[in-house]
């Protein structure tokens, strides 16, 4: 598996990633219209891309596709993290987020979905806070969640 540098020619696959993982590894912690509210069918990639290009962001490549994704801004924020649906529990997260970890001078804090929450807190990661977000009119429950710079 080889992790790099995101470019803009990934974007339509990340995009795709990102909506078949939210809709079947997700699908056990949200209803189906909450995950149609976070992970739209057709979701604006201009945006997307935009969003990538401002953040310090990698994907995960195996056989020549993307098997995973991530990014983090200046401030320490990871944004997001997802491993494609066919490829969970083989590592691919934890190499990911070590590798948008470790350039970070800065405590790390993220909004981990219900799902994630226990990947982030066998990194370290600990809850702050649950919260309801609101995503096209319905509430989604995550967790504010950080990691002290040194664990």
């Amino acid at each position: 598996m080889l992790i790099r540098k995101y470019k803009p020619s990934d974007c339509k696959e990340t995009a795709e990633l990102f909506y078949d993982t939210v809709h079947t590894v997700n699908a056990k912690d949200y209803t189906e219209r909450q995950l149609c509210a976070w992970a739209p069918e057709i979701p604006d990639t201009e945006k997307w891309n935009m969003s990538f290009l401002r953040h310090y962001s990698l994907v995960a490549v195996e056989n020549g596709v993307i098997v995973g994704f991530g990014d983090i801004d200046k401030s320490g924020y990871l944004d997001r993290l997802y491993v494609h649906k066919d490829y969970q529990r083989k590592g691919i997260g934890a190499k990911l987020c070590d590798a948008l970890e470790s350039p970070a001078e800065c405590d790390i804090v993220t909004h981990a979905s219900v799902t994630a929450r226990p990947f982030f807190e066998k990194r370290g990661y600990v809850v702050l806070k649950e919260q309801q977000v609101e995503r096209r009119g319905f509430l989604l429950t995550n967790f504010v969640m950080i990691k002290k710079r040194g664990n």
